[in-house]
Formats: structure tokens, sequence, C-alpha cells
């Protein structure tokens, strides 16, 4: 069993529906039909909503996405209207609120891998493959591939694990034409981020994108970026000059989290199905410090 330790009551506003509590995101609709999406700092690791949060980290991966979107825009349009924060919110959302296309969400976890690690390592371990795709001999741990590839996945509900498929199941279930694109645009839009990522001194190892259809002229329904984007939460963002393939990489994402409850100090087993401990203050403390870091290091800007 997994899922959240303690699942938070959704806040009630005036004029706004709730519609869903996510691991991170709470997700309202406006009295326009407008969806208002709302990142808390809750965190989650081991298919587990985590009962400590982060201080800042909603704010951090709002802000961060934000960023992005406008490096995107020319690429592929997002779901953003603004970030105004609804009359009668708490004042806690304001940075970390954005109000949002109503889009048909395609069931699928969009990952591009530029380096090798992860599922994509365990997988080519058994098979020399990641998500079906023939990789060459010889790689290991952080390897950069030779070209971006596109492993997909189906998502899966809170407590639940994402699902690895090949492409051609994408397209069986999506059509080929939608799965073309979804192919085309994540590696278009990876391949814009590593980029500028690089030139900040980072590797983005890895990331994973949602999209969805939205409704234009008749016959032509649109790719729209949703979600978030390029955060540490959704990507593998490593330094770049401390990259040496063959072992694992010092991260910004989660990895520090996961490995304080994989240890013998936290007093828990992940194979177990007892919920997972309350994060030791230095543990809190130094996640923070992760987030802000990636912040600051690709944005170029002092988080407040």
């Amino acid at each position: 069993m997994s899922g959240f330790v303690e699942k938070p009551q959704p806040v009630q506003v005036p004029g706004l529906i709730h519609l869903h509590t996510g691991k991170v995101r709470d997700l309202y609709r406006n009295d326009a039909g407008e969806l208002v999406m709302v990142a808390s700092d809750r965190t989650s690791a081991f298919d587990w909503v985590l009962p400590t949060e982060i201080p800042d980290k909603g704010r951090i991966l709002t802000q961060l996405s934000l960023w992005w979107f406008d490096r995107l825009a020319d690429l592929v349009p997002n779901h953003v209207i603004s970030t105004e924060v609804p009359a009668g919110a708490p004042a806690d959302w304001a940075g970390r609120t954005l109000v949002c296309r109503s889009l048909e969400m395609l069931p699928v976890e969009c990952v591009a891998r530029g380096y090798l690690t992860g599922s994509g390592l365990k997988e080519y371990l058994k098979y020399q493959t990641a998500c079906g795709i023939a990789l060459p001999a010889g790689l290991v741990d952080g390897s950069e591939l030779p070209a971006p590839i596109f492993t997909p996945a189906l998502k899966a509900e809170v407590g639940e694990h994402d699902e690895n498929v090949p492409y051609e199941e994408v397209a069986r279930r999506l059509g080929a034409e939608v799965a073309t694109q979804l192919r085309q645009t994540t590696i278009a839009v990876y391949g814009r981020a590593r980029d500028i990522a690089r030139d900040r001194g980072i590797i983005l190892a890895d990331t994973k994108f949602e999209f969805g259809l939205a409704d234009g002229e008749p016959g032509d329904r649109s790719l729209v970026l949703g979600d978030e984007v390029l955060t540490p939460d959704s990507s593998r963002f490593w330094p770049a000059d401390e990259w040496e393939p063959g072992r694992s990489q010092r991260s910004f994402d989660k990895q520090f989290i996961r490995d304080w409850l994989a240890s013998p100090a936290s007093g828990w087993d992940p194979a177990s199905e007892l919920p997972p401990p309350a994060l030791p203050e230095q543990v809190v403390a130094d996640s923070r410090a992760k987030y802000v870091e990636a912040y600051e290091r690709l944005t170029g800007q002092t988080w407040a």
C-alpha cells in the first residue's frame, strides 16, 4: 500500500470547485471554466506523499516552470493564462498559483532521455535497450546517449508506478499522428532545454513533459504543454563540472530524500507497506537548498 501518509483537506475558496489533490498540486476549476493549479510544498518518494513539507518548494517549482515556459514558447504553446491569485484564496497561494487553459490531457508521460540512468539504465543492463530502443554496447551509469530518445510512460494514480511502454503502444492508444507529434515535440523541447542548461553549467539528463489537446479550428486540435516543466521534480539535473560516467551523479532532484529514507538512519524499509517517517530538520533544510540552487543556477536570479 502507498499514497498519502496524511491526505490534506482541500482549501475551500468561493467561486472555485476542487477537482483533484495530487502529489504536489491541487487542482480547481473557476467560474470561467479555467483550471487553477496550486503547487504545494508536499514532496513524495517511493510512491508515498511524505508527511513533511519542503518550505518554498511549490513557489520554486511554479516560478521555474514560468521561466522555462517563456523560453519554449516558440516551440510549443503552453497552458498558462495568468498567475493572478483568485479572490478569497489564502495569501500563501501567491507565487504558487497558475490559472490555466482547460485541456484534454493525454494519459502519457513524455520522457526524453539524453543520458543513461534510472529505469533506463536498469533495462539497458538487462537487454541493452531503453523502452525497447536499442542502445550501443559499453554504456554505463551517466553515459551520454548518441542522440536523445523518447521513452514514454503511461500515467499512474497517486501511489502507483508509471509504466514505461514502447512508442508503438502510444501510437496504438492515441493514434499515429498524435504519437508522432508527442515524440517530435518532446525531443525538440528537450534539445532546447538541454542547451540552455548546459550554458549554465548544468546537465539535463532526462525530463518528462505532459501535453494536452486544445480546441482550435474545426479538425485542428493543437498540442499544448501543460503541468510543470523542467523542474527538479520532473527532471534530473546534474552539475556539469562533476559529471563522471560510471557512477551515480550528484543531482538537484529528490534523490537526497530517497537516499535518507532508504538509509538505516530513517529506520524504514521502502519495501514495506508501512508509511514512511517524517523527515528530520537537516534533510528538509538540505532539500530546500537543492531546489534553491537549481533555480538560481538555471535562471541566474537570486531566490528571495
